[in-house]
């Protein structure tokens, strides 16, 4: 455009600037919903990623599926752009996170269909035993809301703290009623607290975070969240009015099929549930 005719006036260099917005998101969306082009996932790389990938390589062709793979290591990004239409689905989070998600930032993600639970838990290098926690002793918790709420469930239903009833996931440290150890914590991002467990007493972090630092949560943790009759299924998910979309719906029929299990089962050895 520079080399054409000059535009002189504010107006319609804001005009100009106004219809190309316009076109960049009209061409996200459409790369969201032509369904004649390859599916993209945003996806954690752990280890929603490497069930994607194995997807990808071992069932995808003979089912007809065009299986691109994004990678990201942050809670935010796989949803919004999912929201904009740069990418068709995202494989990352659990309902009560999504539901948080859309609460706060106006989003219209909804969920397709529960993939696997990564149970939360409590990991140190200082103690072998969370009883062993000493008084006064900090630990560091997600400060995602919902995962924060998930984190101080664990510890309440170890016995190291006491909620007020009825706050479930939506708990914060301002909802501990008793805290006989005295224990101070530390809000952090959530892929971070793999990162602090040099610096604190212990830290509760997310399952995908812990394999991805080389822990074994059905090993190393102190204690885990139980998969019994949890919520927190991991799921995939689309922007709402994209869920009929038939790539989609491969995708999904792939992700809770008996070979994908037996991926989990076998690459994961209990660190990772299906949940179907």
């Amino acid at each position: 455009m520079r080399n054409t005719a000059k535009i002189t006036t504010a107006v319609l260099a804001a005009g100009a600037l106004t219809l190309g917005l316009t076109a960049c998101g009209a061409e996200k969306d459409s790369a969201a919903t032509d369904t004649s082009g390859p599916l993209v996932v945003a996806a954690s790389p752990v280890p929603h990623a490497e069930i994607l990938t194995f997807v990808k390589d071992n069932l995808a062709k003979k089912a007809g599926l065009d299986l691109e793979v994004k990678e990201f290591t942050d809670y935010v990004t796989p949803n919004t752009a999912t929201e904009d239409g740069s990418v068709g689905a995202n494989f990352f989070q659990t309902q009560p996170y999504l539901d948080d998600f859309n609460k706060k930032n106006g989003t219209h993600i909804v969920s397709v269909v529960d993939v696997h639970l990564e149970p939360l838990g409590l990991y140190s290098e200082k103690v072998d035993k969370a009883d062993r926690l000493k008084n006064g002793a900090t630990v560091a918790v997600p400060n995602d809301t919902v995962n924060e709420g998930r984190a101080l469930q664990l510890l309440a239903a170890n016995g190291l703290i006491t909620l007020k009833d009825g706050v479930g996931t939506a708990a914060t440290p301002a909802d501990i009623t008793e805290n006989p150890k005295n224990l101070k914590f530390k809000e952090l991002e959530a892929a971070t607290t793999p990162r602090s467990l040099n610096d604190v007493d212990a830290a509760v972090i997310n399952g995908n975070y812990a394999i991805e630092a080389d822990l074994k949560p059905a090993e190393d943790a102190l204690v885990l969240e139980s998969a019994k009759g949890n919520p927190n299924s991991n799921l995939l998910a689309v922007k709402e009015g994209n869920e009929d979309d038939p790539r989609v719906k491969k995708l999904a029929k792939l992700l809770t099929s008996p070979e994908v299990k037996k991926f989990i089962e076998d690459t994961y050895a209990g660190s990772v549930v299906a949940s179907f």
